[in-house]
């Protein structure tokens, strides 16, 4: 049972419920074992916990935290029947439990990945040539660019259309707090790498502005037909980018260099971003983007503008 709050016991107590018609092996020393290979769950932390299910084991096993642990788990094992109490010979030879082969298993994963790990660490980064420093500078530079623009965009649109309709108040702060999120971590990424921002930051803002007012006077529909064009834009030029990122990481690897944690954060961040942009394209298109008259020169016009901005703000 759990102990009582204040207690000195260890973080983690175990928790059995045993069929008591039966005589049972103690099932505290079966699971003792494992519990070596828990010790990876810090406070603080989501971790997974292995979940060993016996095919001969009526016992309900509980990893519960105790007050002083900050850890939420949960371990249920349930199954058919209880292990019966049988003597050992010397002569017979010593079975592997389910407990045993899963802590081996357990352990082999451990030292195949700490394998890995060390063999990653052995090999070294390979260096940037000139042009892979250009694409990345230009890439970080547009895309401060891009969510600078979208978050004036959505600055504009949102009085005007929250006026006529309220309920879109949500909707706009949601897709605008995600754009200002984008546009902070495009603004540290070009901090620390020392990379110039693009030139053309005054002319970017004033259009953006501009755009996102007058689509917003034209009505939600035109406004959403705005956000729909922008964000299919930026999408297709973040997974542009994603796709350069991953064939240097390929070239990388079939040279027997490592890639560094840095590049594959940038590459995790630049997803998620993407994922973010093409949600905000989902809203528009479910709030009636394509209704907006005339959609397809509307789009079309933001879309030329957009595809001319990336191009510009890449080399300026």
């Amino acid at each position: 049972m759990q102990g009582p709050p204040g207690s000195s016991k260890a973080p983690l107590s175990l928790q059995l419920q045993q069929d008591k018609q039966q005589p049972t092996i103690p099932v505290e020393q079966q699971y003792e074992a494992i519990l070596g290979d828990l010790k990876y769950n810090k406070p603080n932390s989501a971790a997974l916990i292995p979940v060993i299910v016996s095919p001969h084991a009526n016992t309900m096993l509980r990893l519960a935290p105790t007050p002083s642990s900050r850890h939420a788990l949960l371990l249920l094992c349930c199954c058919r029947s209880a292990v019966p109490a049988t003597a050992s010979t010397s002569n017979s030879a010593p079975t592997q439990t389910p407990i045993t082969q899963s802590r081996r298993s357990l352990s082999s994963s451990a030292k195949t990945a700490g394998a890995a790990a060390a063999e990653s660490q052995l090999r070294p980064l390979k260096p940037l040539t000139p042009s892979q420093r250009a694409f990345l500078s230009s890439a970080l530079r547009v895309n401060q660019a891009g969510e600078l623009a979208a978050t004036l965009i959505y600055t504009a649109q949102t009085p005007p259309i929250v006026a006529r309709e309220p309920h879109l108040s949500p909707l706009m702060r949601h897709m605008y707090d995600q754009e200002a999120g984008h546009l902070t971590t495009f603004n540290q990424l070009i901090a620390k790498h020392r990379v110039r921002p693009t030139a053309l930051y005054p002319l970017w803002s004033v259009l953006a502005t501009g755009l996102g007012w007058s689509t917003a006077v034209l009505g939600r529909e035109a406004a959403m037909a705005c956000t729909e064009a922008v964000e299919t834009e930026i999408g297709g030029h973040y997974n542009a980018q994603i796709r350069q990122l991953l064939e240097m990481v390929a070239e990388w690897e079939a040279d027997g260099y490592a890639v560094g944690s840095e590049f594959t954060d940038l590459i995790d961040t630049l997803r998620r971003i993407r994922d973010e942009e093409l949600e905000h394209l989902d809203h528009a298109i479910n709030h009636d983007a394509k209704k907006a008259q005339p959609y397809w020169l509307l789009t079309s016009a933001i879309r030329a503008g957009c595809r001319g901005a990336i191009w510009v703000s890449e080399k300026v």
